[in-house]
């Protein structure tokens, strides 16, 4: 997917080829060779003198950098809708979505995934992210971790990874070789492979089957990816799972009507939802509710449709859990 240089300076792709092709890791001047040629990595000619601002033109100065991100992740809306296509065919056919990253990228893949189960209803196994270095990782940094090519490849393989699995690579840089290896690895089983960089010609994009590549530019920090890169990446991942979700049938109109109301303030959203979604009364919704054991889709079809608990659960299932459809039979 990547493109490569025909000059004699070398992409950070071509080096991450290199290396892996002769059985070696890249040396620490082959490294910094890399990170010259790495857009995300530069120096940012509009923060030289932050420190020596004021608190307030240091915030502004990051803001105004802040502002560019929206932006450069419009420019890969449609790369990023072939990646919600193949997310949603993944789970309709049995599969799942897997998150792949190390350091920042592998905290905000796990942060999404983890996010979709009270918010959708979903098995947590059907939203996963991987991140180097395993658990300890999410919170302290694993020396080596994201270095590691082969561990990208064993870790899925940990995870029984299937065909009919998507796999989203997640790198700032686009060079993290533990990215490269799970992305590697789930190419050759045939799954759709995404890959998510702020560099252009990214190593992870070798294996790519999309490749979502927001520029961002330098950061405000030379090299903080967690602030502008960090940003990117995680719109683009709150666009793929909540995309995912609303074409899965997880929402009406644009309410949550899958929320998992496991305490008291979502159980207060679900009864929010129903009466949103059917302009009824507290009483009645609560009715709905209670009916149907806090299922905040089923007690919308029982509200507009006048049917029982057991008759709108047993409508939606025949419409594949999809609201609008039982909803619109029903008319």
């Amino acid at each position: 997917m990547s493109s490569h240089n025909s000059s004699t300076s070398k992409s950070p792709s071509d080096i991450h080829t290199d290396t892996k092709a002769a059985g070696k890791k890249p040396t620490v001047n082959e490294l910094a060779q890399s990170l010259n040629k790495i857009v995300s990595e530069g120096r940012n000619p509009d923060t030289l003198d932050i420190d020596t601002l004021t608190t307030e033109g240091i915030l502004t100065r990051i803001n105004n950098e802040d502002a560019k991100v929206a932006n450069a992740v419009a420019l890969q809306i449609p790369q990023i809708a072939k990646a919600v296509d193949a997310a949603t065919d993944s789970i309709k056919s049995g599969g799942r979505l897997i998150y792949v990253g190390a350091g920042t990228s592998g905290r905000l893949g796990i942060l999404d995934a983890v996010e979709c189960r009270p918010t959708f209803s979903v098995p947590d196994e059907l939203v996963v992210g991987v991140i180097a270095g395993g658990e300890k990782a999410i919170q302290h940094a694993v020396e080596g971790a994201e270095d590691d090519f082969e561990a990208g490849r064993t870790d899925l393989e940990n995870l029984a990874l299937h065909k009919n699995d998507t796999v989203v690579g997640i790198s700032a840089s686009g060079r993290t070789p533990y990215v490269s290896g799970a992305l590697e690895y789930a190419h050759s089983l045939g799954c759709f492979t995404g890959a998510i960089a702020c560099s252009p010609n990214a190593a992870i994009f070798t294996n790519a089957d999309v490749a979502i590549c927001p520029i961002v530019g330098p950061e405000a920090l030379t090299g903080s990816t967690r602030m502008k890169s960090g940003t990117a990446q995680k719109l683009i991942l709150n666009m793929i799972s909540t995309s995912t979700m609303i074409r899965l049938g997880k929402t009406y109109q644009n309410l949550m009507v899958d929320v998992n109301a496991t305490n008291e303030k979502l159980k207060a959203r679900a009864l929010r939802i129903v009466m949103q979604a059917t302009e009824c009364s507290e009483d009645v919704a609560l009715a709905a509710l209670r009916a149907c054991n806090n299922k905040a889709k089923v007690a919308i079809l029982m509200v507009l449709t006048g049917q029982t608990a057991e008759q709108a659960a047993a409508q939606l299932d025949a419409n594949g859990g999809y609201l609008r459809t039982a909803v619109n039979e029903s008319k």
